[in-house]
């Protein structure tokens, strides 16, 4: 396979640029050869499949422990920690709330026992008053009027008296249900927002999901792996546990390459973790959004995915991919260096070499890249051409 890469014919052009003749022009012999117009991007290898390891939603703070990277984890192994100091703030602050409206309950409920037990002894005096005023009566047969009134009224009063204590039993005891009731929602309350503090608490302390090789995420900003001490938010990607059954390439492209980019390119990859191996794939996928260089920048990258389709040896996630992607290619062409296409009259032309001097020649030319240009009619190949407009002195009128 190694030997079906092609060639890039600009190799051609370096070995044919004869020396200056005498004259001092540069030439270039035209010879046919496949023409390539490409690109080269940095990327880094990764799983087609993996499972991730994100920080929880509606989170912002700062890893504080992360997974060394390519460390075998078992499934529910801490491999990342986000801290996040205002929640714990708040946690403290709702468990001494909840302590507090604990206390306040059990202070009130005691307070409101001694009020209904003193008010319930009351009663109880109260009713004894009046059963010794009704023994009393029971001697009136032999009073006078005016004791009888005074009993009469005596026991009128006690009456009135228990009436009163009557409806203060009740009126209390309906106060001591409210007002027991309000300190049990409260605690209630404090309870379960200190339960959510405490699952969000937990929520930060991030598990595998899985067995698993892990491989840190890459963080958006700096196109590195993450590392700890770097800010994170809601559902960012933190570690990846890969699946070995299949790669591909992530690019983070500029977007002055991404414009001539396509779908189904082919790109061949190389690996500065392994000189001597090969890769090929397509681009399989563009982002149709850029993101932003670093915050406030007006420069973007856009990212793409390539396809690892077959490899001298598959490489392995993480490692570091120079991507050369194939925009154009055409076989068995003729092909001249840019430098040697000049417009006269608004016609193409490359001036050849005859004996001494050059005559211009008119050319056709197709497809392109910045340093090279298919030629489709006017040379034959074998041609000398100049890579400089040769003075007027050495130019010869066909």
């Amino acid at each position: 396979m190694k030997s079906d890469i092609i060639i890039i014919s600009l190799f051609s052009f370096f070995v044919s640029c004869t020396s200056p003749d005498s004259k001092g022009i540069f030439t270039y012999t035209v010879v046919r050869g496949n023409f390539e117009h490409s690109l080269f991007i940095d990327g880094y290898v990764e799983p087609v499949r993996s499972t991730t390891a994100i920080c929880p939603p509606q989170v912002e703070g700062v890893v504080g422990f992360l997974v060394e990277e390519g460390v075998y984890v078992k499934e529910g192994e801490v491999i990342c920690s986000v801290e996040v100091p205002e929640l714990q703030t708040t946690y403290d602050e709702l468990l001494i709330s909840l302590e507090n409206a604990q206390v306040e309950l059990t202070k009130t409920q005691a307070d409101l026992d001694m009020q209904y037990a003193l008010l319930e002894a009351q009663v109880k005096t109260n009713a004894a008053e009046t059963q010794i005023a009704r023994l009393d009566s029971l001697q009136l047969e032999y009073a006078t009027p005016n004791q009888v009134k005074i009993k009469e009224l005596e026991l009128a009063m006690v009456t009135i008296q228990k009436e009163r204590f009557e409806k203060k039993l009740q009126a209390l005891n309906f106060i001591r249900q409210s007002e027991m009731r309000k300190r049990e929602l409260q605690i209630r309350q404090f309870a379960n927002r200190l339960q959510t503090a405490k699952e969000q608490l937990d929520a930060l302390t991030v598990k595998a999901p899985k067995d698993g090789l892990a491989m840190r995420a890459i963080y958006p900003f700096t196109g590195k792996k993450l590392q700890v001490g770097d800010p994170v938010w809601g559902r960012m990607p933190l570690v990846n546990l890969p699946e070995f059954s299949g790669m591909k390439v992530k690019i983070q492209a500029p977007e002055t390459d991404y414009k001539y980019i396509s779908l189904n390119d082919s790109v061949v990859f190389s690996f500065d973790a392994m000189p001597d191996n090969k890769a090929w794939g397509k681009i399989q996928m563009k982002s149709p959004v850029g993101q932003s260089y670093k915050e406030n920048s007006k420069v973007k990258f856009f990212e793409i995915e390539a396809s690892i389709d077959s490899a001298s040896v598959m490489p392995e996630p993480g490692f570091t991919a120079s991507c050369r992607i194939i925009l154009k290619q055409v076989k068995d062409t003729l092909t001249v260096p840019q430098i040697a296409v000049f417009e006269e009259d608004s016609i193409k032309v490359v001036y050849v070499k005859q004996g001494n001097g050059f005559s211009a020649r008119r050319i056709t030319t197709g497809i392109s890249s910045p340093k090279e240009i298919i030629i489709t009619d006017g040379l034959q190949g074998n041609e000398v051409i100049a890579l400089t407009k040769p003075p007027s002195a050495l130019l010869k009128i066909n």
